[in-house]
């Protein structure tokens, strides 16, 4: 009996002092990794999963991405023979960048890059940056390989009109594959991800920027309309600052300690104007 007594003392003053009868499991770089690529897999789900949790300021802003696509849907045509006056004065190695920045495999060199970096460096802000980027490309990629296929919007290089489409293929259907843009999603997914590094708008706003080149590419050579880009670059946002608030719970590192991230949208009207303004 006495030594019962004894081992429940010894049991309550270690919690007490917060010493573990266990030793408690070392991090090293195979635990930081197996960690960060559950987290990769749980921010694509959680992504996904949030139509299903929305509220109603969230089905606003998924009202006000919608209107605007349709919006710009309606100018496509003469958007598109607008920037045939100009589309040859665009320097090569924007054009260039443009087109191979873009796509998947430069972006996951990239992405992965980073995440590397981080792993190695034990950084773990580095490291969640890292997730954060190959998680969103993740589940925009794949979100618009998919969608694509369903849909089967004609590309302006195909010579038929923004309203021609050809849906439901499995297999790819070249020149019927131009809604969503692969490559302004990924692109701006990395743009949106890395400046939430930094608190300076100007470094934002100069990130943002290089993040929309690619898509605004696509759209002078012919790869897809203007709605296509756009509404491509929103969905980016929703996806990057999904995945962001999933990994709040998943990591010690904030970005900057900012607050709970709120996205604000402002539509204008006026002669020959259409205008879209997003406060993140």
């Amino acid at each position: 009996m006495k030594a019962f007594r004894y081992l429940v003392l010894i049991l309550l003053t270690s919690q007490v002092t917060g010493q573990e009868l266990q030793p408690k499991k070392e991090k090293n770089l195979w635990n930081n990794f197996t960690y960060d690529v559950g987290n990769m897999f749980g921010g694509v789900g959680y992504s996904y999963s949030r139509p299903f949790h929305w509220q109603g300021n969230d089905w606003a802003n998924f009202g006000y991405l919608t209107g605007g696509t349709l919006l710009l849907f309606t100018a496509d045509e003469e958007l598109n023979r607008w920037k045939n006056g100009f589309d040859q004065d665009i320097p090569d190695v924007i054009m260039d960048y443009g087109h191979e920045y873009g796509s998947p495999e430069n972006n996951y060199m990239l992405t992965g890059g980073v995440y590397l970096a981080g792993l190695f460096t034990k950084n773990e802000k580095l490291r969640r940056t890292g997730v954060l980027l190959i998680s969103s490309a993740t589940a925009g990629g794949f979100l618009q390989q998919v969608s694509k296929r369903i849909i089967g919007r004609a590309r302006p290089k195909s010579g038929a009109g923004p309203a021609t489409f050809d849906p439901l293929h499995l297999d790819r259907v070249y020149d019927y594959d131009s809604f969503p843009s692969g490559h302004a999603m990924l692109a701006f997914s990395n743009a949106y991800a890395i400046a939430k590094q930094f608190k300076s708008p100007w470094v934002k706003g100069g990130l943002y920027t290089i993040g929309m080149i690619p898509g605004l590419v696509r759209v002078m050579d012919d790869f897809h309309w203007v709605s296509d880009v756009a509404f491509s670059t929103v969905l980016s946002i929703f996806i990057v600052e999904s995945i962001d608030r999933y990994l709040d719970s998943k990591y010690d590192e904030k970005y900057n300690d900012q607050k709970p991230k709120n996205v604000s949208w402002n539509l204008s009207f006026g002669p020959n104007t259409l205008g879209l303004s997003l406060h993140f």
